[in-house]
């Protein structure tokens, strides 16, 4: 039964948990951190780690795609980002870190406004996906509902094997100016698998999936202090509880097809270990990773980060925030797999969720998401 509260006379509302308003629960069993298993399929698609990036120019370079798809990552470029409008991206990097530091963050907001309204140019977007093709490892490019039918075509011709439809709010059918984006068709369409997010409630969620989607993203992408989607439109959903209904979601989707399973990929709040370790409890296949990855030397933002919909043109939803100094970041390498020295979660996040899931005694990430949980009184 949900836990529904008065707030005023006639109104009611849902409790609801963030992922630090619950604990995981020890079993009567451990096991041997060597015995666990971290890999998880998308579609034909197999991944040694649970993890992708959050589709930021912050975190991800052609370059830094391909370091994480060596690591068994997965790496989304944003298609509407600088890569597909400069090609000078590291100096415009650059200027905007600088502006950042020396101007603060609404002058930082108004140039990436500005870097962002330059043109989009498709060769530039077609070679970064080439070089992270050639690579070897995974391509997957994030379009937003508004141009994934313009922008799309060219991406298939250019090789991508996954196509991350995402937004701050998503549904199964987009409304604009033109004619309506229909996932269910558009899916159909493609010759490529496609995640589509992010979604916070049970029945969104179970829309996307009826689309064909082979992931669902939930969540805003709301990293501590780095957006502001609740303070911008007063839309928010705690992580935990968001997880939950989605998984719920798949399980009666699952029914519903027979069989057909859609992955939970979890976007928000996630900055340590123990926060990858309560999302996969909570229902998550998967996490979307920024904050966490500014510590990486291989990430292009120098150390900052702003999510994607910091860029929005007259409504943006996240600042340039600094979350790593030259001297703290390290290889994306100690980032995923350690050693560490921090005891707060922020190194060695493969360790720490495959220590939680050995601790619990589960060895796959399916059992793992039966693991016992507690809320926080």
């Amino acid at each position: 039964m949900r836990d529904m509260v008065e707030i005023g006379m006639g109104r009611t509302a849902r409790r609801t948990y963030e992922l630090d308003d619950v604990d995981i629960v020890p079993s009567r069993r451990t096991r041997s951190s060597k015995q666990v298993s971290l890999a998880w399929q998308l579609d034909a698609y197999r991944f040694e780690i649970p993890f992708l990036t959050h589709p930021t120019d912050a975190l991800v370079s052609p370059e830094f795609a391909i370091e994480l798809g060596r690591h068994g990552g997965l790496g989304v470029i944003n298609g509407e980002g600088l890569w597909a409008r400069h090609a000078d991206v590291e100096a415009k990097i650059q200027q905007l870190t600088e502006v950042a530091e020396k101007e603060g963050t609404e002058a930082a907001v108004a140039l990436l406004q500005e870097l962002h309204a330059a043109p989009m140019q498709p060769d530039l977007l077609a070679a970064a996906v080439a070089q992270v093709r050639a690579a070897g490892v995974t391509t997957a490019v994030r379009v937003s509902p508004q141009n994934a039918r313009t922008l799309t075509p060219a991406l298939v011709q250019a090789g991508i094997d996954l196509l991350v439809v995402h937004g701050t709010i998503i549904s199964a059918e987009h409304v604009g100016d033109g004619e309506p984006l229909n996932l269910k068709t558009f899916i159909a369409e493609l010759d490529v698998p496609v995640v589509a997010g992010g979604v916070s409630d049970h029945r969104t969620a179970l829309h996307l999936m009826r689309t064909g989607a082979a992931g669902v993203i939930v969540g805003y992408g709301s990293m501590q202090g780095a957006t502001s989607t609740g303070e911008v439109l007063g839309i928010g959903v705690p992580m935990a509880t968001a997880i939950a209904d989605a998984a719920a979601a798949r399980r009666d989707y699952l029914d519903e097809t027979g069989g057909r399973y859609v992955h939970v990929i979890a976007d928000g709040d996630i900055l340590t270990s123990g926060h990858v370790a309560k999302a996969i409890a909570c229902g998550a296949d998967a996490v979307m990773l920024g904050v966490p990855l500014t510590l990486a030397a291989e990430s292009p933002g120098r150390g900052w980060f702003w999510p994607s919909a910091a860029a929005h043109p007259s409504v943006p939803r996240g600042a340039l925030l600094p979350y790593a100094i030259d001297e703290e970041r390290v290889p994306l390498a100690q980032v995923l797999d350690g050693p560490s020295n921090d005891p707060f979660g922020s190194l060695n996040l493969v360790g720490g969720l495959r220590r939680s899931m050995a601790k619990t005694g589960y060895c796959d990430l399916k059992e793992f998401q039966k693991v016992g949980l507690n809320v926080r009184a």
